[in-house]
């Protein structure tokens, strides 16, 4: 298997089991997983935003993948650009917006608010980017938008790596979590 097949599987596999996660555990309005008690009160009250935001999320996360594919792309534009616009409009805009709009209410106080905040504007903005290129038959800087935006996505993932690997070193959710909030898409 190509080094890029590989790619290509890692990344969809990682984006499968993170949005079925993400949708078991939360896209129902029901919290389905432990957590800290403070994030319960938080969800209890803003269920609807949380499951908007996972819901978009997920889609995006799974849509990504494929936009990448060359041969696809290149095969069947029409059904690239169908993909594109529910991963920008349902997915993106949608998992965006709702995020932006959690990102006060995060836990860890102003760091982890400002962490996910700010994570959740560059979303959404390199969304946008990728969209007045695409329309400027700009394919390139298109292109180069799209993976930028792709690796904000792809903060989810890495979201999920970063706090099973913390706990499992001993460190305290509380100290971890606002420092997980920024290291979760800078580093993409």
């Amino acid at each position: 298997m190509r080094a890029k097949s590989w790619s290509f599987a890692l990344v969809l596999t990682l984006a499968i089991g993170v949005s079925g996660y993400a949708l078991w555990a939360y896209g129902g309005g029901v919290q389905r997983v432990p957590v800290h008690p403070e994030m319960i009160k938080v969800f209890n009250e803003h269920r609807v935003l949380i499951t908007l935001h996972a819901v978009g999320a997920s889609l995006a996360l799974l849509l990504g993948p494929f936009q990448f594919l060359d041969g696809w792309r290149k095969q069947s534009p029409k059904a690239h650009r169908i993909l594109g616009y529910l991963y920008l409009g349902p997915g993106v805009v949608v998992g965006g917006v709702a995020g932006l709009l959690l990102a006060p209410r995060a836990f860890g106080g102003m760091v982890s608010h400002f962490g996910f905040g700010l994570l959740a504007c560059l979303w959404l903005l390199t969304a946008w980017l990728a969209l007045v290129a695409a329309k400027g038959r700009r394919y390139a800087d298109h292109r180069r938008w799209m993976v930028r935006n792709y690796a904000l996505t792809f903060a989810a993932v890495t979201l999920r790596i970063y706090l099973p690997l913390a706990m499992a070193a001993g460190l305290p959710f509380e100290a971890v979590y606002p420092a997980i909030a920024w290291c979760c898409w800078v580093p993409n």
